[in-house]
């Protein structure tokens, strides 16, 4: 899958040449770049920046020197490369887009994973994110210690409003659950509740493995937990109303999960570049 999304990245930006490199710098000129961090946080898609130089010209000598998942200050170096400046040149833009915005989403994460690292709550990313990188935005998210919630459709039945208004009896919902759960022992359930009554309700059903708590205030979401702990069935996510300022409070009521769409849909790119220095 990374290698389509280089593949369509140059496509897009190379076109059918470089014509500045091409025709500003010499066909033979050789030399050394590093990419360097301008602000801290923490790092995710320096692998994929690395096979995009390594995709526009595999003969380049690219060192990484950090990893995936590192916690770097402002002028923190990420990537050596050495050969043909046309080539660097060429590869410079597409490595440092994917790098800053991965980046950025590690780093995001990182935010709301210290805040909360006091609780037992662990903050999970959701499907918003960008079309056709939602594996290595959700990769980022495990680079920034946070943790991944279903992938797509396939993987998580989740049960929401909607489909609750179309098959809204308890005893249909039960016999869903059992015929999925028949067919594919894998995928999880997770059942959406707006209110406490819902908690309840979907509390006595068996097969439920989690619990979301749509935008439930502080009192309500300790009241579910209250609830959970003594039938502790399905484990509980809240969700909604989420930001920097408010999940320390929804975490110490004891969920289990805070989802946060701004994880992927949201975060700010880190600030990343590409500077050339003299060959020894």
């Amino acid at each position: 899958m990374s290698h389509k999304l280089i593949m369509m990245a140059l496509e897009e930006d190379i076109g059918d040449g470089d014509v500045t490199s091409e025709y500003f710098i010499p066909e033979n000129r050789v030399s050394r770049a590093f990419v360097t961090v301008r602000q801290s946080g923490v790092v995710s898609g320096v692998e994929l920046a690395r096979d995009v130089f390594l995709e526009v010209d595999s003969d380049l000598d690219v060192k990484m020197l950090v990893e995936d998942g590192s916690k770097v200050g402002a002028g923190a170096m990420l990537l050596r490369v050495e050969g043909k400046a046309r080539s660097i040149l060429t590869a410079e833009r597409t490595a440092l887009n994917f790098l800053q915005r991965l980046s950025g989403v590690a780093t995001m994460t990182s935010r709301y994973v210290d805040l909360v690292k006091h609780t037992r709550a662990k903050i999970l990313d959701t499907r918003k994110t960008t079309p056709g990188y939602r594996l290595l935005e959700k990769k980022a998210v495990k680079d920034g210690g946070g943790k991944n919630h279903r992938i797509g459709l396939f993987d998580r039945a989740m049960v929401k409003d909607n489909h609750l208004v179309a098959e809204g009896k308890l005893e249909q919902l039960q016999e869903a659950i059992r015929r999925l759960k028949s067919d594919k022992p894998h995928v999880e359930v997770e059942l959406e509740a707006d209110n406490l009554e819902q908690v309840s309700d979907f509390l006595t059903l068996d097969g439920v493995d989690h619990i979301l708590l749509d935008n439930m205030g502080l009192e309500e979401l300790t009241e579910a937990v209250e609830m959970r702990e003594r039938a502790p069935k399905a484990r509980l996510e809240a969700s909604g109303g989420v930001n920097l300022e408010t999940v320390v409070g929804i975490a110490e009521t004891g969920v289990d999960f805070i989802s946060v769409g701004t994880l992927t849909h949201s975060a700010p790119s880190l600030d990343i570049g590409l500077d050339f220095v003299n060959l020894d």
